[in-house]
């Protein structure tokens, strides 16, 4: 694998616990709204779906790519409820970092949190170009990239535009 190992994070309110194939149990119900796949496409996976997705994730790249993935599941350090996920996808240019959270957690900045503990991390381990793809119609998103700092770019990926933290 290319890059940093995921470990826990803690936030004033959250803990990013590094992901593994067990937490696909509790994660089924967090991610079974169709809205969540609005702007990021797809649909609710099944238990036994996420399970193996989340095998693929915690396995990572094969060995030989120059990437590597990391993932978090997103909890209230309050109580642990499990509230989302983050991710980010290390190469040797660029970090791509995306954050996904449940319906009922949306509106709380907990997406922003999440993702600036993550942000700090990254860049405790030298990653300095950090984007975020988003679809233009995803406005909580773009809300929530534009107060990590991030800017549009001309650069687009299928129908998101790429986002970035100015280094």
């Amino acid at each position: 694998m290319f890059g940093p190992l995921a470990e826990t994070l803690r936030t004033r309110r959250l803990v990013l616990e590094p992901l593994t194939v067990h937490h696909a149990d509790e994660m089924a119900a967090v991610l079974d709204d169709p809205r969540l796949h609005t702007y990021i496409g797809g649909e609710p996976l099944s238990l036994p779906d996420l399970r193996a997705r989340y095998a693929r994730l915690s396995a990572g790249p094969s060995p030989f790519h120059q990437e590597g993935w990391l993932n978090w599941i997103v909890r209230r350090s309050r109580d642990g409820r499990p509230v989302g996920t983050v991710q980010a996808t290390v190469t040797p240019t660029e970090t791509s970092i995306a954050w996904v959270i449940a319906m009922p957690y949306q509106g709380f900045g907990f997406a922003t949190e999440a993702a600036e503990a993550l942000i700090t991390w990254l860049k405790a381990h030298n990653v300095r170009t950090i984007t975020a793809s988003i679809h233009p119609d995803n406005t909580p998103s773009k809300s929530v990239a534009a107060k990590l700092g991030m800017h549009p770019t001309p650069r687009t990926t299928a129908e998101e535009t790429i986002w970035q933290l100015p280094l």
